[in-house]
């Protein structure tokens, strides 16, 4: 799987809140969801983000609750992956289940810059910012979350395989 998209670049500690706001919780659809992601810190991110677009951030993204509200906001705005320094462990299993790919490639973090087009290889194992001409090497998931991912989330997945 390859994704191709401008960088949106953050910092350390984004917390779901951050993500998605929590007095957002009742909103039942992805779309409704979407419509709030980052609002209280990136007021444009909505109307910036495009379709096959990466977040890049430095480490612990997603700390804060366990709502899969987040990832699922992010992926509603068409966001094609996360790259990271470092994740939130419940927030990273989230979102392999909601089908979000979710890298840590904290050599490509330090170099990327707002609007920087990125691009990655799930299957080659590669993330490339592609503004700087420089790529790097991450480790592959399992094979297990691969399908995940490939079959479109742990739904799809156990549809799939019932």
């Amino acid at each position: 799987m390859k994704m191709k998209g401008k960088a949106h670049v953050y910092g350390d500690d984004i917390n779901t809140d951050l993500i998605l706001p929590a007095r957002y919780l009742n909103i039942t659809t992805p779309e409704g969801l979407a419509k709030h992601c980052m609002e209280d810190f990136d007021k444009e991110f909505c109307s910036r983000v495009k379709p096959g677009d990466v977040i890049i951030a430095k480490k612990n993204y997603g700390c804060g609750s366990s709502r899969e509200h987040a990832p699922v906001a992010l992926k509603a705005n068409g966001v094609s992956c996360i790259i990271a320094s470092s994740f939130a462990r419940i927030f990273y299993r989230n979102s392999i289940n909601l089908a979000m790919p979710l890298i840590e490639c904290p050599e490509l973090v330090e170099i990327t810059e707002p609007g920087d087009e990125v691009e990655v290889d799930l299957a080659a194992g590669t993330a490339t910012n592609v503004t700087k001409g420089k790529g790097f090497n991450f480790p592959s998931y399992p094979e297990e979350m691969t399908n995940i991912i490939n079959a479109g989330g742990l739904i799809e997945y156990t549809r799939k395989t019932m």
